[in-house]
């Protein structure tokens, strides 16, 4: 979790580092066998079916190629101001097919454009046939491999229910599907993604969920400063039980709220995602930020048992943790840059 790698050294040091990571409480996720150091974007931007949100979907779009090919990842668009094709869906279906399924490579998919939703079923507008959630499930249903889901349509809420799982974030501008009305998410979302304003920790990069909560801020900011009611609540994912939190559930990068039905709450899991990584992280294998993310884990766990521990036990516990931590943040410092 990046607000765990900060340069701080020393005995000292350690203890305040362990103030920042004694919060996470991470779920599993599983790291695949093929890893070829790049990730994925596709970005599918729907129908405009008016000109002026043409150009809102184009910007959008340029912002998120620009940012994967600052990351390095593939870039993949489907739809769009300059395409041709009149079947986005089967465009869509083709480039999965192309990706790998089980690799520890991150998949992001970025949905721009409008949602609609009959009380059934949600679906996202393409030219041709639509993107319904149940359809996304389905074509996902054999991949393994980290997949991000940010669905910047409107009515887009259900894709939470429909996608969410272990090993993936998914994100929706909407907190059900009646907000049917036009969505600014998608257009800050994209901008935010790889913008050094959104990184809320300052360790030199953004996480998806940093640019979540960015991108939400500029919604509100935008309803307020319009003076209207606003439509349009982004909901985030990445526990794996098919409920979102909101934005405002945040104070900086944790949520603090409580549900009422007791659920876990998100964002954990998003903060490890970054598309454009500092290069600090940069330097870490894949297997090193494996072996952090776990130990981030036992961390976690430990916050949890506590209060059944004494405190010199928590403090012996907690020391030898972050000592671990710190050799594979030290280690990578040793090695090449990517």
């Amino acid at each position: 979790m990046s607000f765990c790698r900060n340069d701080i050294g020393g005995h000292a040091g350690w203890l305040l580092l362990g103030a920042l990571c004694v919060g996470l409480l991470l779920p599993d996720f599983v790291i695949a066998e093929t890893n070829t150091g790049k990730a994925t974007v596709i970005v599918l931007v729907g129908a405009p079916g008016e000109e002026d949100f043409e150009k809102v979907f184009v910007d959008a779009a340029t912002n998120w190629e620009k940012a994967a090919r600052t990351a390095g990842a593939n870039f993949v668009q489907i739809g769009g101001a300059n395409s041709t094709a009149t079947n986005g869906l089967e465009e869509f279906r083709a480039a999965l097919t192309r990706e790998s399924k089980n690799t520890a490579d991150e998949l992001w998919i970025s949905m721009i454009g409008h949602g609609t939703f009959d009380g059934r079923e949600t679906k996202f507008n393409l030219r041709g046939p639509d993107l319904s959630a149940s359809e996304l499930s389905n074509l996902l249903a054999a991949v393994r491999r980290p997949v991000a889901i940010i669905n910047g349509a409107s009515a887009s809420a259900p894709f939470i229910k429909s996608l969410s799982g272990a090993n993936r974030v998914i994100v929706t501008a909407t907190r059900s599907g009646a907000e049917e009305n036009f969505t600014r998410f998608g257009k800050f979302m994209a901008q935010a993604i790889a913008d050094p304003e959104a990184d809320l920790d300052k360790d030199g990069q953004t996480s998806l969920l940093e640019a979540f909560l960015m991108a939400s801020r500029r919604v509100g900011d935008f309803y307020k400063g319009e003076g209207w009611l606003a439509t349009e609540h982004a909901l985030l994912d990445d526990n794996s039980d098919g409920m979102g939190t909101p934005a405002d559930w945040f104070r900086g990068i944790r949520a603090v709220k409580t549900a009422a039905s007791g659920a876990a709450l998100d964002g954990m899991r998003a903060h490890q995602w970054h598309l454009v990584r500092s290069t600090a992280d940069q330097k870490l294998t894949a297997g090193q930020r494996k072996q952090r993310d776990e130990l981030e884990l036992e961390i976690g766990r430990l916050r949890q048992e506590k209060g059944a521990l004494g405190e010199d036990d928590y403090y012996r516990r907690l020391e030898a943790l972050l000592t671990k931590l710190g050799e594979i943040e030290l280690s990578g410092t040793s090695n090449p840059s990517k």
